[in-house]
């Protein structure tokens, strides 16, 4: 009937109005949430024209999920793309130090092996001419025998230790420790001298060397000295007690303590006072012979 198509027609405009309503206030929230327009909600949401629209619930169930994730992450980082840039400034700062200091390193054992290799070289070098030295030298001390230098306990020059293996005359060759106490002083005053004579100074100055050595050695130890100071013109202070040691010398000095508590420096030029005693010999002969000729 007509009264009940009126009716109908009412309730579909009322139910369209109620529709439009519906429609604005989604179209504002779509607007205040997303910042666009309605028409471009359903693009970005990946719905086509033709698509059915997902069920509400399910849409309004996974939106408060969201939210909470996104209350729980905490309030918005102003700053974050300022901070973002500051850090990737400072890696790129740290990355070109961390490459100066790759090069660096790298540099510095380039460094150290060229200086290793010359230090191999030149203790090598040294060693060997110690080597001769010392043979030599310890032949002197002795009176015959050999010895010899060794590098032990590496391959490595620079890391390797030193022992000396002596041969006194009528021994074996033997190490250093096994030696009596005074071929251990003539083998260690041999060992010095070797290194000496490596690199002489203009003076040297021995403490009380020859205190282990008998009469005979120490006449060596005096020819030794009197043979290298020749040879390099180093002045050699002998402190000595030994009274041999003490004839050899050019000059002798001496202190003593006349008085309690005073001590006094003597000094004696012992060259000077062989030309004294010469002169003293050559003028009582002289004497002698003229009083046997006139007594004649």
């Amino acid at each position: 009937t007509v009264a009940e198509a009126r009716e109908k027609l009412a309730r579909l405009e009322a139910t369209q109005e109620a529709n439009n309503t519906w429609a604005e206030k989604a179209a504002t929230r779509i607007r205040e949430a997303l910042q666009i327009a309605p028409e471009e909600a359903a693009e970005l949401a990946g719905i086509g024209p033709e698509d059915a629209l997902p069920d509400a619930e399910g849409v309004e169930a996974k939106l408060e999920k969201l939210r909470r994730e996104r209350e729980n992450l905490g309030g918005v980082n102003l700053r974050a793309e300022e901070e973002a840039d500051e850090i990737k400034q400072k890696i790129e700062t740290m990355t070109g130090e961390r490459d100066e200091l790759a090069a660096a390193i790298n540099k510095l054992r380039h460094g150290i092996g060229q200086l290793n290799r010359e230090g191999r070289q030149r203790l090598l070098a040294a060693f060997d001419t110690v080597n001769g030295h010392f043979g030599r030298l310890f032949t002197q001390l002795f009176g015959g025998g050999s010895a010899r230098l060794e590098l032990s306990e590496s391959d490595d020059p620079l890391e390797a230790g030193l022992e000396i293996i002596a041969h006194p005359p009528g021994k074996k060759p033997q190490v250093m420790s096994l030696l009596s106490g005074g071929e251990q002083a003539l083998t260690a005053m041999a060992m010095i001298f070797a290194v000496f004579l490596t690199n002489p100074s203009p003076i040297c100055v021995l403490d009380e060397v020859d205190a282990p050595l008998d009469d005979a050695n120490v006449e060596r130890f005096c020819n030794l000295v009197r043979e290298i100071a020749d040879e390099t013109g180093t002045r050699f202070l002998l402190i000595t007690h030994h009274a041999l040691t003490m004839a050899r010398v050019d000059r002798l000095f001496g202190v003593t303590m006349q008085e309690r508590g005073v001590s006094q420096l003597i000094s004696v030029d012992l060259t000077t006072a062989e030309q004294f005693a010469e002169n003293g010999r050559d003028k009582n002969a002289g004497k002698e012979e003229d009083t046997y000729k006139s007594t004649g």
